[in-house]
């Protein structure tokens, strides 16, 4: 990254090629041409020169002078704001800086981040020594007594960090370089990425004491000047140069004080908001934003060219709470206000990606990384996004690229370990993660899996030693299964047909050849469709939601009524706004976890309720279409999803009935999303219901009861619910070879037993080959021994 001093001497000389009247300014024609020199791959329209040129004038109308256009200050100022890449268009330009102006770049950068300082040094010298934030417009110190206390603040962190130093002289911290960095506006000055270094300094002992001791008399040197002015600089100016040195806490409570005495300042509201962040506070660090977006609104256009941050921070502080799709929404604003801010476009591109919607995210992504080409965690999400849209080869070419522009990179190197190993390509996978483990070794997850591609790849010993190795790392419940199922395949010794990992073989047989015994065992086709259902309970955590809830929300919650394209009022509401009620719903998730939640809802139920792309959800039948697969009572579970649809305002004044039509409309939008090999055609057949007749609760009843038509299907979910916990002692599945929890399916003439995956997958050993399978379920041991207690009673009564 170029330091202070050579990135102004390059915009210097970027302003000074394209000023070809040399009147200080570059006017429309001008900055046209800067535009389009430094885009040479991109073919410009008139129309977007201008709109380009139109915000470029609007959002740095303090920075224009008269009819001589941009001054060198505001083409300083777009590049400080994110919105061009000063290394990458002093390159297109073929521009070099000359020995004289690399020496006077280093010597302003030393300068500017010395620490001490001697007092007597004149003006000038005392403005070149300090951070380059000091001294830029608008955010820079206006008073000399605040210099006074920057000085002495300098020398108060030196001090502790002499003492806290290690025997390598430097304060405890961490590399984060390796890693995606979180692309935020760090501050308002000049745009910059988050520190290299982490450092974490020692708050437990006498020295940090003492140092926020005599921090304190500083603070109140700030508090004692003469206006309220010169107060608020003291305080920002103390804030900045703790933050600066990563000393969050200290620099929270600076700028804290700095908000209380100007309120209607954005500055302030900013920085808090950034040391919250940090501090992983992020609700808090969301308010300040919140807080710093009004105060910039309100201020016209003193504050119009911060804009793009502020969406920026917000965003991310947002997604820190696992509010992705909300956070969506201001990386939009963001890249709309600034179009060239690839940080915006990346953060969009990885927002999407997070919620699923990877076409949208790999546009994003691509505009980013032809705006700053070298853009290494941009290259990582692209590849991601490439793989899940199935674009194994590219995305391997692309998560390649990322590793050649930053070596390291922990994100890169394990999302491409897991694309080689969906592709069976494990000593390549086993590879990659060994370069995650060489930069991190206490990843546990990529020890883990570096040992399943090391079975994969048939390397048995190598892969028991990385499992141990794993098993250092962390004590989770999956090392010991992966462990326990190594064991039973040694033990076993039986070799795949044509399958990988040495796992048991099998045939795959087809439904019809599965017969049940008995009324209590499961239809292979019902159970198939009902784990794929409670799978997607686990994910978004919905069995664990109340279905109480979903009323509550219906009874409290305030959403006006809209109408839609066809003139019916319905209650609907924006996808952000959805996810804020979803986050009251799933309120004991932690933030990952909900944001895991929303993209498996965004993905399976909001892609079928938006299929025009509207953005909008009615939220009515979307509350009835959760009710059935939340907790509670199959009985009140029903109810809700009654009331929902009697909530919707096409059905309020009916009394206690609904509309048929709606009825029909909800039970077919049930099947699509939960039963879709059987739904997609019903929802073909939707369109055009008008029937205005209505139905009572009980006729409700019949309709989702129905086997056929309805979800009869949520009887199988309801025993998956109760038991699909339950454990067989020492029984393995026959074909799987992993200990059977839920129910087992046990072939009344062979004897084997299967789980719940694999007899609904049709999964049968090849010795035991039938014309016809039979088979009974048990749900539990003590019923597969009572059944056999009887089998033997029979037998003894046959005998007689």
């Amino acid at each position: 990254m170029a330091t202070r001093g050579s990135r102004s001497e390059k915009v210097k000389r970027i302003f000074y090629q394209f000023d070809v009247n040399h009147d200080g300014g570059l006017n429309r024609e001008e900055m046209a041409a800067l535009v389009v020199a430094v885009n040479p791959r991109v073919k410009f329209s008139d129309e977007q020169i201008n709109a380009i040129l139109d915000e470029v004038f609007r959002t740095y109308g303090d920075f224009i002078d008269g009819e001589k256009g941009l001054t060198y200050e505001g083409l300083l100022r777009t590049y400080d704001d994110g919105a061009g890449d000063v290394d990458r268009d002093f390159d297109a330009l073929g521009l070099e800086l000359s020995l004289d102006e690399v020496k006077g770049a280093s010597m302003a950068s030393e300068a500017s981040s010395s620490s001490i300082v001697d007092e007597r040094v004149g003006e000038s010298q005392k403005k070149q020594r300090t951070a380059a934030w000091a001294v830029s417009p608008n955010h820079g110190i206006v008073f000399d007594d605040t210099w006074k206390i920057v000085d002495d603040l300098e020398i108060l962190v030196k001090r502790l960090k002499a003492k806290q130093a290690g025997s390598n002289g430097k304060v405890k911290g961490e590399n984060l370089d390796s890693y995606s960095e979180a692309g935020w506006s760090r501050e308002l000055g000049p745009s910059s990425e988050i520190s290299e270094k982490r450092v974490y300094w020692e708050e437990s002992g006498h020295d940090y004491a003492l140092f926020v001791k005599e921090l304190g008399v500083l603070r109140s040197r700030a508090d004692g000047a003469r206006s309220r002015e010169q107060a608020f600089d003291g305080h920002m100016a103390i804030g900045r140069v703790l933050y600066e040195h990563q000393l969050f806490k200290e620099a929270l409570v600076s700028f804290k004080r700095a908000c209380e005495l100007q309120p209607v300042d954005v500055r302030p509201h900013f920085r808090a908001g950034n040391c919250l962040y940090v501090l992983g506070r992020y609700k808090e660090s969301k308010e300040e934003f919140l807080l710093a977006l009004e105060a910039a609104e309100a201020g016209g256009n003193q504050w119009a060219y911060l804009l793009p941050q502020i969406y920026v921070n917000l965003g991310i502080s947002l997604e820190g709470e696992g509010m992705v799709l909300s956070a969506c929404e201001y990386y939009r604003e963001a890249a709309i206000l600034c179009p060239t801010h690839f940080r915006a476009l990346k953060l969009l591109g990885s927002a999407l990606f997070g919620v699923g919607e990877y076409r949208a995210a790999v546009k994003a992504l691509e505009e980013a990384i032809f705006m700053k080409p070298d853009y290494a965690d941009a290259h990582c999400d692209l590849a991601s996004a490439l793989h899940a849209l199935g674009e194994d080869e590219r995305a391997i070419e692309v998560f390649q690229k990322a590793i050649d522009l930053k070596p390291g990179h922990v994100d890169a190197l394990y999302n491409l370990g897991g694309l080689y190993m969906d592709l069976g390509r494990f000593p390549r996978a086993s590879e990659m993660y060994t370069r995650v483990l060489a930069v991190w070794p206490n990843h546990w997850r990529a020890q883990l899996n570096r040992a399943v591609s090391l079975l994969g790849a048939k390397e048995t010993e190598d892969a028991k030693k990385a499992l141990k190795e794993a098993l250092k790392m962390t004590n989770r419940v999956e090392l010991h299964d992966a462990i326990a199922h190594l064991k039973q395949l040694q033990k076993k010794k039986v070799k795949a047909n044509g399958g990988n990992n040495g796992e048991t073989s099998f045939v795959t047989v087809e439904a019809t050849k599965f017969k049940a015994v008995g009324e209590k065992t499961t239809l292979r086709q019902d159970l198939a469709i009902a784990l794929e259902i409670r799978a997607f309970q686990r994910i978004t955590r919905l069995s664990r939601c109340d279905v109480d809830l979903l009323k509550k929300e219906m009874s409290d919650g305030d959403v006006p009524v809209s109408y839609s394209g066809t003139g019916a009022p319905q209650r609907s509401i924006r996808k952000p706004n959805l996810e804020e009620i979803l986050r009251r719903l799933l309120i004991f998730l932690k933030p990952e976890t909900f944001q895991g939640a929303v993209k498996a809802i965004n993905e399976r139920i909001l892609s079928v309720f938006d299929d025009s792309g509207a953005g909008r959800v009615d939220l009515g039948m979307f509350f009835a279409v959760l009710a059935p697969i939340c907790s509670g009572s199959p009985e009140k579970r029903k109810r809700v999803a009654f009331d929902a649809l009697l909530w919707r305002p096409v059905n309020e004044g009916g009394g206690a009935q609904i509309r048929k039509c709606d009825a029909s409309k909800y039970i077919k939008l049930l099947r699509a999303i939960y039963v879709p090999s059987h739904g997609v055609s019903e929802m073909l057949e939707l369109h055009g219901e008008t029937d205005p007749s209505t139905m009572s609760y009980t006729e409700f009843l019949v309709m989702f009861n129905d086997p056929d038509w309805g979800f009869g299907i949520m009887s199988t979910l309801l025993k998956l619910e109760t038991g699909d916990r339950n454990r067989h002692g020492n029984q393995v599945c026959s074909v799987c070879r992993y200990p059977i929890i839920g129910s087992r399916f046990k072939e009344i003439k062979s004897h084997f037993s299967l789980c719940n995956q694999c007899y609904s997958e049709g999964k049968v050993p090849p010795a035991s080959k039938q014309e016809e399978y039979r088979f009974r379920e048990y749900g539990t041991e003590s019923e597969a021994m009572k059944d056999k207690c009887k089998c033997f009673n029979l037998q003894s009564h046959n005998d007689l």
